[in-house]
Parts: structure tokens; C-alpha cells; sequence
């Protein structure tokens, strides 16, 4: 059984969500499809995939195809990345006006090189003026409308050049809603353990209400860290990989009430076929399918399904495919014990972050970053 306890809603303008719990966008994982599964499971804010500024204000398809939302999704939500404040103030405007968007977060985390390189992603933050102008330009854009901005970034680029303390209280200045922290600096990408103590330093010293991010594989870590760093919130990525049922979990535990965590392989099997289902009508049978293979490995965690029936599962392309095989699993097997609180999704190892030359000497930019800063890439 789950610890429980009663934390108070969150409050990010005038927009309330009644459970303090936030999905992470996740490129190729959070779309309208898994952000319906997961609303069906319990409230939260459920935040679509990572989008570009420049790909919203030019119109760019793939872009704009990203912005499907499901009927589940009381708030439509929506994560933007950029590096050019103007450009950030005119997609802003763009999604607010045009596109119904109750709320939009920014992302200053993804630790891709190819992206750091650039000045942009977890690097930014670094130039505390270019964040202050960008968030700014973002507020500013979204106040006509009544709309929230809020703000996700890593503890900083390494242990030397940290930045989030920093970043909350230019978050505050600009009219930031609110502030997520990811415990962890660009160089650990998603290795090792998020730092919690960092998420109660940016609670005690920033005003406004401040999201913990990093190592919540169950909800019994949400109420932990809510309670050790007096954090308003938590954003959960990885941990509801193969397990969207985790946010029933959460909506239980923080409105006081216990909940049975570990469903046998029958439910979710019937989990996966909801999910399949979904996907297909977002994009087609055969699409959704397609789509769906991804998260079969997740799903079967383990589980001691077959490699036969795991390999067949990585290849289904139709529903009758997929029904014959999920008919096949041992519908009675327990959730598998040792999973739980284990990680799961990407790990690695910590990476060097590369940065532009001579980045580092000075927390100020002058003129504009290169354009492939901003590169369509989740992470945070």
C-alpha cells in the first residue's frame, strides 16, 4: 500500500489543478493518445510534447500536428522550447490566440550536445539576462490571455556552474507562475540520483511555487519528496513509462487515500489495449500500432512473458495481431515485486556538456544565439 497524505492543489495563476502532478513532456511518448491514457487514470496537468517557437511561428506542419489534445484533457497544455525572445513572444501569442493553450511551460533542460553547443537547452540558463528577456518576452505574450507561464530547468551545467537559485529568482521577476527543477546538472544527463535537497533550496528561496523533478518511480516518492522539500508539486517523466496507472496512484496518495499499486498482467494487459486503441484513433489501426511497439517493452517489465511473445508484440501492426497475442500472457501473473522503485526509460552515464567557446566566462550574452540552438529535442 501507498503512503498517503493531503497536499493542497496547485495554483499557477488563475488556472487550479486539483492534484499537484504534472506530466513531462516526452518526445515520441507524450502524445494526445498517452496523455488520454494517463488523464483517465487520475487528475493532473498533462503537458504535450516539447514543441519549438521558430516551428509555431512559421507554420511548420509537424510542428502544428503536435498540438492535438484529447477530450481527457481539461487544460491543453502545452511545453515550448526557444532561444529568441521575440520569436518565443510571437509563438506565445500564436498558441494562445489561435489554438486554445490554458498554459505554457518552457524548457531550459535538455542536455543534448547538439543543442548545448549551440548555447541553448540546459546551457542557457547560464545567461541569466537572455533567460530574464525570454521569459519575460513569454509573460508578457501570455498575460492578454489570462494564460500561466511556467519554467523547467536542470540545477545547472555542472557542479560548478550551477544556475537554478538563479533561475528561480528571475522566474519570479519576470511573472513566472512557477518554477520546475529537475535534480540534476546537464553533465549527469539522467544518470546517477536526483538531488532533492536542491529542490527545498529553490523552495526557501523563491516566491513562487516551486515543481520537484527526478526519481519519482512511485507515489510514495511523490509524497516524500513533497515533504522533505516543501515542494508544491511534482513532475513525473520517466516513472510512468509502461505504467500510466501510476497517476492514479498519485491522485490517491495526495488526496489521502491508499491504493493497491502493483495490477497483475491481465490489467495491464487491458492498459495496453486501451493504449493501442488510442493511438489508432489518433492515427490510423495500423499507424497506432506501429506506434504502440515502443511501449511493449515497458508494459512487460519484468513480467515473464516470452521472448516469442515479446518479439511478436514488437512487430504488431493490427488490433486482431495484438489481441491474439495479449490472449496468450498469463493474465494471473503478479505484478512483478521488484520493479517497483526500480528506474526505468534512459539512464546512461554522465557526459561532458559542450558548450560555445568562451561560454562560461560570463553569465552575459550579447546578440542572437545560433538558430540551431533551437532544435525539436526532449529533454529536461
Amino acid at each position: 500500500m501507498t503512503t498517503s497524505t493531503m497536499a493542497a492543489p496547485l495554483r499557477l495563476g488563475d488556472l487550479e489543478v486539483p492534484v499537484p502532478v504534472v506530466l513531462a513532456p516526452m518526445a515520441g511518448v507524450t502524445n494526445a493518445a498517452f496523455r488520454q491514457l494517463c488523464a483517465e487514470q487520475g487528475a493532473g496537468l498533462y503537458v504535450c510534447e516539447m514543441i519549438t517557437s521558430r516551428g509555431i511561428v512559421e507554420g511548420d506542419r509537424t510542428s502544428l500536428s503536435m498540438l492535438t489534445f484529447s477530450g481527457a484533457e481539461s487544460v491543453r497544455s502545452v511545453q515550448l522550447y526557444g532561444i529568441d525572445p521575440d520569436i518565443i513572444g510571437r509563438a506565445v501569442s500564436i498558441l494562445c490566440d489561435e489554438h486554445g493553450v490554458q498554459h505554457v511551460d518552457l524548457n531550459f533542460g535538455c542536455p543534448v550536445p547538439k543543442v548545448t553547443r549551440k548555447g541553448g537547452g540546459a546551457a542557457l540558463p547560464w545567461k541569466a539576462n537572455l533567460l530574464g528577456r525570454i521569459l519575460t518576452s513569454a509573460v508578457e505574450a501570455a498575460q492578454p490571455y489570462g494564460v500561466p507561464v511556467t519554467m523547467k530547468t536542470r540545477k545547472g551545467i555542472d557542479d560548478d556552474h550551477l544556475t537554478y537559485l538563479d533561475a528561480g529568482r528571475i522566474a519570479a521577476d519576470a511573472g513566472c507562475a512557477a518554477i520546475a527543477l529537475h535534480g540534476r546538472t546537464a553533465v549527469q544527463h539522467y544518470s546517477g540520483h536526483a538531488d532533492w535537497d536542491a529542490i527545498a533550496e529553490l523552495k526557501a528561496s523563491t516566491s513562487i511555487p516551486v515543481l520537484g523533478n527526478g526519481d519519482v518511480w512511485e507515489a510514495s516518492d511523490a509524497v516524500r519528496m513533497m515533504a522533505e522539500t516543501g515542494c508544491d508539486g511534482v513532475v513525473v517523466g520517466r516513472g510512468c513509462l509502461g505504467r500510466p496507472w501510476l497517476f492514479r496512484d498519485l491522485a490517491a496518495a495526495l488526496t489521502g487515500t491508499e491504493v493497491l499499486t502493483t495490477p497483475n498482467l491481465g490489467e495491464v494487459a487491458a492498459v495496453m489495449r486501451r493504449h493501442a486503441q488510442l493511438l489508432g484513433q489518433w492515427m490510423g489501426e495500423e499507424r497506432g500500432c506501429i506506434e504502440f511497439r515502443k511501449h511493449v517493452a515497458w508494459y512487460l517489465k519484468g513480467f515473464a512473458a516470452g521472448s516469442v511473445v515479446r518479439s511478436s508484440l514488437g512487430k504488431v501492426s493490427s488490433y486482431a495481431a495484438l489481441d491474439a497475442l495479449l490472449a496468450d500472457l498469463d493474465t494471473d501473473e503478479p505484478f512483478p515485486a521488484a520493479e517497483l522503485g526500480r528506474p526505468r526509460g534512459r539512464q546512461g552515464t554522465p557526459k561532458r556538456v559542450v558548450v560555445p567557446e568562451g561560454w562560461l566566462d560570463s553569465r552575459e550574452v550579447d546578440g542572437d544565439l545560433d538558430p540551431e540552438a533551437e532544435d525539436a529535442t526532449s529533454g529536461g
